[in-house]
């Protein structure tokens, strides 16, 4: 016979019961499809009076007019009808409240609807509830959804054992999905809260105990999700906001630049001093913009907002502003992480994903695959060279560029990422640690730098409306013993002809004025490079388009350059009939003497918006 309740040993956040507050608990409910989870939703709803007057019977009459039987499942499909009146649930988010306080269930259709609302930070859960048939028993969604849940870190969950009363509410059928499941979460290091024998149609054991179920001892789901804890506000933990976008109203004379976004986390207030990673730009909150409202003083987690800065400083989509006085988040470019893979194709070594954290969008590689885990078996495989469909991995990730991120305690929004593989999202994780690369130390010195930046007034957009250009760095590279140099002079002259403003600067100016005092040697080759890269940074941020010439740079060259100078910035081009590195080039020239190589050099900085197309 199996005890169903509460075990005394559980941790004080699961079986506690918590005081009457205003706290919102979120839910998330999963479980095997037609396993009855929009029926238990429906049920909640209308049991804790949490529809809109008159709902219920109006999806009754519904019913009654089109011959179907009543379903508590169709109350969701009417809510979401309404959405456009206004009210304000949905598929995917639903609030009710219970005797203690208002909670919200996040569901999800299937487990990749789940783990895309999960992993993306669209959803915060404190607690979950899991939704098992009693007649189908567990199915593979059961084991799968329960082992996302312990990959994100979701510790208060409550097992529902749906449609009891297509079993005539045997105990014995109960106690055996109990006992088959509770060794499956035994395996992943979770101790529900408890299992409840419940029948979502009847309503038995949702908010009223149920007579036919008296061998029953514990809580209702009700009064189980009053024994759950809510999670730390995410107010209360250091702000973030990942940056959405960034709007400027010149032609309305308006030369502010408002920054945009959600807030993952914290409070903004004005006159907050804030730093912006990766760049590590720092300015002061000037003011909290509102649409068609006053201003606000303060913008809290959850809201959609935008501010001002009292220097305008240069940021873009893909940062995250952060509070000069809180913690910093990591900044790398190399990842160890959990990862549930959901794509047809496996995940594997060598091919390029896109990793989306945030606002920010960045190229990823498979760097290692240390381990993978069957998420239906618990299985774990030493395998090294794919990750297939349901499977789990722990593996190290190499990333295009650096990006800021959290772990998983800090933050949601800034700690779970989702991965996509030709324009679908194909899997999804949570960062577990962040690991040194090899612009480490140059990144350190580009972040104090922009600490000690002492911006102009002058800000970029209007420099670039004077000079009717995009700053930018021509970087031209190619193989040892070909001719550069006449390249780049000929394409600073063809563009200071036509009114750009533009410089070429080659290698040498550099060694033997910047760094003269350091040698020429391997050892010293990252100095060299960080030091031409602090000079670029300089020329674009004057507005100017600069042009250098340098032999056979590398990825990790290339890499290291794009730590100091805005990636967006840095144009490169290759000049041979192939590259002989692995560097990453935006344009081919097989031969510099070709007298189309300037203008196909020109056409690509037409296409990138750096100059005006030719009137």
């Amino acid at each position: 016979m199996v005890n169903h309740n509460h075990d005394p040993s559980l941790p004080s956040d699961v079986t506690t019961t918590s005081s009457p507050g205003t706290e919102r608990l979120s839910l998330v409910i999963g479980g095997h499809v037609d396993h009855g989870k929009s029926t238990i939703i429906g049920r909640l709803l209308a049991d804790t009076g949490s529809l809109p007057e008159g709902k219920l019977d109006a999806v009754r009459a519904a019913c009654a007019r089109t011959g179907k039987p009543f379903e508590w499942a169709f109350l969701l499909d009417a809510l979401k009808d309404e959405q456009s009146q206004g009210i304000t649930i949905d598929a995917a988010r639903v609030f009710f409240k219970t005797a203690t306080r208002p909670c919200i269930i996040i569901d999800a259709p299937g487990h990749i609807e789940f783990l895309r609302n999960m992993i993306t930070g669209a959803a915060r859960a404190d607690a979950a509830l899991l939704v098992i048939d009693a007649k189908d028993g567990v199915q593979q969604n059961s084991l799968r959804h329960g082992y996302m849940m312990s990959m994100l870190g979701i510790k208060q969950l409550a097992v529902l054992v749906n449609k009891m009363d297509l079993v005539d509410f045997d105990r014995a059928v109960f106690d055996r999905i109990v006992e088959e499941y509770r060794r499956f979460l035994e395996k992943l290091g979770v101790r529900p809260a408890g299992f409840i024998p419940v029948s979502g149609r009847e309503g038995s054991n949702i908010a009223r105990r149920e007579e036919r179920m008296a061998w029953y001892p514990g809580p209702t789901v009700l009064e189980q999700l009053d024994r759950f804890t809510p999670g730390a506000s995410e107010t209360d933990k250091p702000f973030r906001m990942p940056v959405q976008d960034v709007y400027r109203f010149p032609q309305e004379g308006d030369d502010r630049r408002i920054i945009a976004g959600s807030v993952g986390a914290g409070v903004l207030r004005v006159g907050d001093e804030l730093v912006f990673f990766p760049s590590g730009k720092r300015s002061r909150v000037e003011s909290i913009e509102a649409f068609n409202r006053p201003r606000p003083e303060l913008a809290r987690a959850g809201e959609a907002t935008g501010f001002t800065l009292e220097e305008q400083i240069y940021v873009q989509r893909g940062e995250v502003a952060t509070r000069a006085a809180e913690p910093a988040p990591h900044v790398t470019t190399r990842l160890q992480a959990s990862l549930f893979w959901l794509g047809r194709q496996p995940f594997v070594p060598g091919k390029e994903y896109l990793l989306k954290l945030g606002t920010a969008r960045v190229a990823v590689r498979v760097e290692q695959i240390h381990r993978v885990i069957d998420a239906l078996t618990l299985d774990v495989h030493e395998r090294s060279d794919r990750v297939d469909r349901h499977e789990v991995a722990e593996c190290t990730l190499q990333l295009g560029r650096a990006i800021a991120f959290d772990l998983p305690e800090v933050g949601v929004t800034t700690s779970r990422f989702v991965i996509v593989d030709d324009y679908e999202i194909c899997g999804g994780g949570i960062v577990r640690a962040a690991l040194p690369d090899s612009q480490a130390s140059v990144r350190d010195k580009v972040l104090l730098r922009n600490y000690k930046w002492e911006p102009s007034n002058i800000p970029v957009e209007r420099r670039a409306e004077r000079y009717r250009q995009r700053p930018a760095l021509v970087l031209i590279t190619g193989v040892q013993g070909i001719d550069r140099k006449s390249l780049a002079k000929d394409l600073e002259r063809r563009l200071f002809e036509t009114g750009r403003t533009v410089y070429f600067l080659g290698i040498g100016n550099v060694l033997y004025g910047v760094d003269a005092d350091i040698g020429r040697t391997r050892e010293n080759r990252q100095e060299h490079l960080r030091r031409l890269a602090e000079v670029a940074n300089l020329m674009l941020d004057a507005g100017v388009i600069l042009v250098v010439t340098a032999a056979e740079l590398t990825q990790e060259d290339l890499d290291l350059i794009r730590v100091t100078v805005d990636p967006e910035r840095i144009e490169t081009i290759w000049l041979g009939p192939e590259a002989t590195t692995d560097i990453d080039f935006d344009l081919l020239i097989g031969n510099p003497d070709d007298a189309e190589a300037v203008g196909r050099i020109e056409h690509l900085l037409h296409a990138r918006g750096i100059i005006p197309e030719p009137e």
